[in-house]
């Protein structure tokens, strides 16, 4: 019997944005910059600060990475906690850095469920789209206050895909048998090695259909502004056309929008990491392992190989 152990707890990590580039600001003026022009960023960064206290608004960075089983839902799902046990909803925003190309509908459902929770709350939330927010990664931004993305971001793809081999033509000719019990006439509608039926395929359609409109009417309730029949077709759109389209409301990096708050907000970024287990360690000792052994040895089979073809070409011209 196999016994899968616990996971072990997650690390959430907070850091000030604005001490961090503040520090990085002060070591290139020390290195780069006069005296007077050292004491003017002095002054600078002490008049932000007070800006920053009198303002008395903090924004919180969140990073959501998606691959196709939303599985980065696990950490959003505790950073967004933490916000709202925390932060203080009306005063404070909420800013998410998502990249996604969209996966499985259940996966994406949830974790677009999370960020309902800032809104219901009262949350201002903005949304950047560095690279991609496209199919379940759309469904996820519509959900933002304003979304942003770069001018070569792509987005959208507001439509629903499945994609089911089937070998049993296959099994046939090899003269396999595939039998598959089920209770209820739609209990499987089609499968990889039976004989998928034309009212199993038809079913099959009619689901995805009924999930395309679940999709659309979750895009049309949080971003009414957009013509959802005009975008719902599953094609996505660069940054401009995007934004003629309004699917984004701004062209801009996350970089520069976050540079720009910091004067006059306290910024913070939320991450969270989950310690490695012994396994996962052992395994990464082994990976450091085979990146130092690795280029060692190729050099040394590079250069046989390479003395093995001199020592050819030698044999072949007696003028080398």
């Amino acid at each position: 019997m196999l016994f899968q152990l616990p996971k072990l707890p997650a690390e959430i990590r907070v850091s000030h944005l604005n001490a961090r580039v503040n520090e990085q600001r002060k070591k290139i003026a020390q290195t780069t910059a006069s005296k007077l022009e050292l004491l003017q960023l002095t002054q600078q960064l002490a008049k932000e600060a007070r800006a920053r206290k009198k303002n008395n608004q903090k924004v919180y960075v969140l990073d959501f990475k998606g691959d196709t089983a939303a599985s980065a839902v696990d950490n959003i799902r505790e950073e967004i906690t933490l916000i709202l046990a925390t932060a203080k909803a009306g005063r404070d925003r909420v800013v998410v850095r998502l990249e996604s190309p969209g996966g499985m509908v259940h996966g994406y459902g949830l974790a677009a469920a999370q960020l309902v929770r800032l809104r219901d709350a009262g949350f201002h939330l903005t949304i950047c789209v560095d690279k991609v927010a496209a199919s379940g990664g759309y469904m996820m931004a519509c959900i933002a206050s304003e979304i942003i993305a770069a001018p070569f971001a792509v987005v959208g793809s507001i439509g629903v895909v499945a994609q089911v081999p089937n070998f049993n033509r296959l099994l046939k000719e090899h003269h396999v048998d595939f039998e598959l019990y089920t209770a209820g006439q739609f209990k499987r509608t089609v499968t990889m090695f039976g004989e998928n039926t034309p009212e199993g395929k038809a079913k099959f359609e009619e689901e995805l259909q009924q999930t395309h409109e679940l999709f659309k009417h979750f895009v049309e309730k949080y971003r009414p502004q957009l013509n959802v029949e005009k975008v719902a077709t599953g094609e996505h759109w660069y940054g401009r056309d995007a934004l003629d389209l309004n699917l984004v409301d701004k062209l801009q990096t996350s970089d520069e929008y976050l540079l720009n708050l910091l004067p006059q907000h306290d910024v913070y970024v939320i991450q969270t990491r989950r310690k490695p287990t012994l396994g996962e360690k052992i395994g990464l000792q082994a990976a450091q392992i085979a990146d130092h052994l690795v280029p060692s040895v190729m050099y040394k089979v590079m250069e046989s190989l390479s003395n093995a073809n001199v020592n050819l070409v030698q044999m072949r011209d007696p003028k080398l």
